[in-house]
């Protein structure tokens, strides 16, 4: 860095020359010796402190303890800062698994990764501990695959494509996306055509990234809220081993049609469900269950293909079967359940994949820390006579946190003034 040199006290009687008592240079004297003055009061200019240089050992002894778990359970975290944020955020809940954005997931275009970044982010999942294959990005919500309009889906593809050059860049395996809506000029037909597409052109332009579709909640346009539209996509894939499915359980419960198919088998197994948590809970309750996952699990398996199931996002819902919404709740405050989560959590065909929280935190990560403790010590229940006490107790201690916070989060608001919190609202200030 140039420093600017300072002077070191009052200058010396400078002698005049012939030249020197000219008007005009005695103008520019004065305003040299003006621009001198002013440098000497000026500090110099501080030199930023790049966060990821020589950045001290990690302190394992800050972060909670980790569960030792095959259910790999995590939440969607902030990447805010940088994307090696994300991991230590990941860590800070003691989560097993995670998803991040690795660009702002409203704007088209992003600075690149930078080299520091890169090197930070794959240095902390090693500290970590963390596995490629336990992270779960979130794609872009401006893409639209499907979209008939040749301009602008050419505009998602490259914004979809960078997105996969980045999760390559970091040394990441999977990358999950919303697949799109026929926006009412096409058939749905079409547009799955269209989204396949496009993922086979991604995978020609990347090296070995395994592309997630995820299911969605069925409102308008959308594609892929029945499981045949997820399998149609697949179908037009030439590289069937770098493509898979993330299922959504909000996102499924809403999404429910009134034609009879196997998804809606799916969200009818999901409504017997909720109508047993109203029964004692015994071990044929409990059995029962677990036949009506077994039945959920084996219809996905015939639609689509269990081996194409690459994540899951474990989202309450905060609307009925069926409403077509997409509106999360926090694990077991919500129409799903806490029975329905236990049962994910405890099938050993969900085991090695990431299960990731997107429920709401009201700013307050430590929800998402109560979360998958909770979730986690679920997944540890062997004796049937603890279930229904544990489950209680788990819901009333998430209820009680997340009320405190919703209303500390509510009277923030009431004094944070209107520009100011239209700031702070802003999803792009927060890669979260």
């Amino acid at each position: 860095m140039v420093q600017t040199r300072r002077s070191t006290g009052a200058s010396a009687p400078i002698a005049l020359t012939s030249s020197d008592s000219h008007p005009e240079s005695s103008k520019r004297r004065k305003a040299a010796s003006a621009d001198e003055l002013e440098n000497a009061t000026k500090k110099p200019a501080r030199k930023k402190r790049k966060k990821t240089e020589d950045e001290p050992p990690t302190n394992s002894e800050a972060f909670p303890v980790r569960t030792s778990s095959p259910w790999k359970i995590g939440a969607h975290v902030s990447a805010a800062g940088g994307v090696e944020n994300a991991v230590r955020n990941a860590a800070m809940v003691g989560a097993n698994a995670f998803a991040l954005f690795v660009k702002s997931q409203r704007k088209w275009d992003s600075p690149p990764l930078s080299v520091e970044n890169v090197d930070a982010f794959k240095r902390r999942m090693q500290e970590f501990g963390y596995s490629p294959k336990h992270v779960l990005p979130h794609g872009s919500y401006l893409v639209n695959l499907g979209n008939p309009d040749e301009e602008k889906r050419q505009k998602s593809f490259n914004c979809f494509l960078d997105d996969l050059q980045r999760c390559e860049q970091l040394g990441l395996e999977l990358y999950n996306f919303h697949p799109g809506s026929t926006v009412g000029q096409a058939t749905k037909e079409e547009s799955i055509a269209l989204i396949a597409e496009c993922i086979n052109n991604a995978h020609k332009a990347t090296k070995y990234i395994t592309i997630v579709i995820e299911n969605m909640a069925g409102s308008g346009n959308i594609i892929g809220s029945q499981f045949s539209e997820l399998k149609g996509i697949i179908d037009h894939v030439e590289d069937k081993t770098r493509v898979g499915v993330c299922l959504d359980t909000c996102h499924a419960f809403a999404a429910v049609r009134a034609s009879f198919s196997a998804l809606q088998l799916f969200y009818r197994v999901l409504r017997d469900m909720i109508s047993q948590q109203k029964m004692d809970g015994t071990s044929q309750c409990n059995a029962k269950h677990n036949r009506d996952l077994n039945h959920a699990v084996s219809t996905f398996d015939t639609e689509v293909g269990l081996s194409y199931l690459k994540g899951l996002h474990l989202n309450d819902s905060k609307t009925a079967l069926g409403s077509k919404k997409d509106r999360h709740e926090n694990i077991g405050l919500g129409t799903l359940g806490i029975s329905t989560f236990r049962h994910i959590v405890s099938d050993p065909r969900t085991q090695d994949i990431p299960l990731i929280l997107e429920t709401p935190t009201f700013e307050a990560t430590e929800i998402w820390t109560k979360e998958i403790s909770a979730l986690n010590c679920l997944s540890n229940l062997v004796d049937d006579s603890e279930v229904p006490e544990t489950e209680h107790s788990l819901v009333n201690e998430i209820t009680s946190l997340v009320r405190s916070h919703a209303v500390k989060k509510t009277e923030k608001a009431s004094k944070t003034p209107a520009r100011k919190q239209d700031a702070m609202e802003d999803p792009d200030s927060d890669c979260a």
